[in-house]
Formats: structure tokens, sequence, C-alpha cells
């Protein structure tokens, strides 16, 4: 079993290598800590943690509840705020983009480990009810929306691409329609026949559909769909371009 990987984002350097020394004697695997937005966005892309710790307040315009949302909103993991500020205020902001825990410093080593657990303990779970959401979604050659009490039929070569939208998957169609359904794009994808590829953490794309493709994004029907690094060679090698 693999030995779970975390990014520790806070901006005060003393306070985030004492984190990722409790994380160490813990047994965790620590990535370099970031201090900003855009070095945690940059991190999560290269190294895909499993789980985030989040300070509130970073350096720069975007703190860390505005990095919260941009984690709900592009990738599938959870994350615990760690903060000196519990005002009602900030508490409001913590509560929208729900966190799997929140921990008010001082904390003790005890508290990181207990949440820690809790919050891949609650994950896993999340994950499992979305697998069995999603074998009732594909079958055969469409996958199934339901609206207003209908499953509405949906082929998969009428699919442009999906999206991870934290635990939702949006579907864009040829005709530019959204839908959405609950559930893991990391499962779904799994399913779907070879024609469809991960062009990134929170994309799938159909290839029958791509209308051009650089090293930074494929475009389809006038939409930039990103290729994140870890796919990037694979998917170029794939259509032979490299």
């Amino acid at each position: 079993m693999s030995t779970v990987k975390i990014l520790v984002v806070e901006d005060e350097m003393v306070i985030a290598e004492n984190i990722c020394l409790i994380l160490g004697d813990l047994g965790y695997q620590v990535l370099e800590p970031a201090i900003s937005f855009k070095e945690s966005i940059d991190t999560i892309e290269l190294e895909e943690p499993d789980l985030v710790l989040l300070d509130i307040q970073l350096a720069g315009k975007r703190d860390g509840v505005d990095l919260a949302e941009e984690i709900n909103k592009r990738y599938q993991i959870p994350f615990i705020f760690l903060t000196s500020n519990s005002d009602s205020k900030t508490l409001q902001r913590v509560k929208n983009v729900k966190p799997s825990a929140f921990l008010v410093k001082p904390f003790k080593k005890e508290d990181i480990y207990i949440s820690i657990e809790l919050a891949l303990h609650n994950y896993a779970e999340d994950i499992r009810e979305e697998k069995i959401v999603n074998e009732e979604l594909l079958i055969k050659d469409a996958i199934f929306v339901k609206e207003k009490n209908l499953f509405h039929k949906i082929k998969l070569e009428e699919i442009s691409y999906l999206k991870s939208d934290h635990v939702y998957i949006q579907v864009y169609t040829v005709d530019a329609k959204k839908y959405i359904i609950r559930g893991s794009l990391t499962d779904l994808a799994e399913r779907l026949p070879t024609n469809f590829y991960r062009s990134h953490r929170s994309f799938v794309i159909n290839l029958n559909q791509m209308d051009a493709i650089n090293t930074a994004y494929v475009i389809i029907k006038e939409e930039q769909i990103p290729i994140g690094k870890n796919y990037r060679e694979d998917l170029l090698r794939r259509l032979r371009m490299e």
C-alpha cells in the first residue's frame, strides 16, 4: 500500500517545516510546502497529493479559501484548514467550501493525525458511494442522466468531453449541451471506451471530437481543454505527435 502524500500550504516557513516534521513522524509522505495560491496549484498539478493541509492566510491576493474553492472546482482531493483566525466571518467562508476538517492553532500532533485519518476515511466512503452511482449510469454505449425522475440517454459518441466538479461530473455534448451527474470521474474514465482519454486530472476528452492540439491544451468545439503535465507525454505519444 502506498504512503499517503500530503501537501502543506503555509506561508510561515517555520510553522510549515514544523508541520512537515510532525507529518513525517506520523508516517506520511510530505511534499515541499507551498506558500501561495499559484505555488499550491503548480504543486497539486505536478505531485497529485492525496490531501492538503491548508492555512487560510496566504501570501498574495488569493487566500486559502480561494485555493479551497479551486481545489473543489478542479481536483478531487480532501483538504483541512489550519488557522489561528476562527472569527464568525472566517468560519462562514470556510463552511461554504466544505473542508474535511478545521484545526485552530495551536494544535497537537494527535489533533492533526485524527483530522487526517477521518478526512481520508470520509473521502473514501464518498468515492465508494460515487462508484455505485457510476455503475448505474454507464450502460453499454450510453450514459444515463436523471432529470425530473426520468433517465435520459446520452450516447457516448455524442460526448465531447467530461469535467470533474468535486463530487459531480459535467458532461458536455457535441451539440453544446451540458449535463450534471454525481460521481467520480476517475472511476467513470476507467469504464469508458479507448477513444476517451484522460488529458488532465479534471478532464476526460473524446479523441474522436478533437479539432486541434498543442502541448498545453486540446481544442474541441472551440473549447480549450487543458493537458496536465502528468498526461502530456502519453497523450502526444498516443497521437504520434512527439
